[in-house]
């Protein structure tokens, strides 16, 4: 792709994607927060906790299946978050992908109309001389 803008313009586009690859969107910790699901006491798994709901029957009975059905829990959930993280990077790639293309779309557009407009500048002297 080859355009003639001048070189302030095509250098402020640079710096804006530049800028645009530097920042991070939101930091992950701010969208995931990690969330300790029955815990009671001090130990995954030991028992029925003390607020809302007891976890199931084998969570509420404790013991080593308690723990065992905590840790498959914990992992669920902590594979679901790397999921819903790799989705949303892979979102934000196609976003930043999509404005790349409109910039460059946008780009070819001005150059079409300052070329049209030269061209009706030319036409517009060329009238002016033939009738003088």
């Amino acid at each position: 792709l080859q355009l003639s803008l001048p070189a302030r313009k095509v250098m402020s586009i640079c710096r804006i994607a530049r800028l645009l690859q530097l920042r991070p969107p939101v930091p992950a910790g701010a969208i995931f927060t990690a969330s300790r699901r029955a815990l009671s006491g001090d130990e995954w798994g030991r028992g029925a906790g003390k607020g809302g709901g007891a976890g199931g029957s084998i969570r509420e009975a404790g013991g080593t299946f308690g723990k065992m059905e905590a840790a498959r829990e914990e992992e669920y959930f902590r594979r679901l978050q790397n999921e819903q993280l790799s989705k949303l990077k892979e979102h934000l790639e196609d976003e930043v992908d999509h404005h790349e293309n409109e910039i460059v779309r946008h780009l070819e557009a001005i150059q079409r109309h300052k070329s049209r407009m030269q061209d009706l500048s030319q036409k517009e002297q060329e009238g002016k001389k033939k009738d003088d």
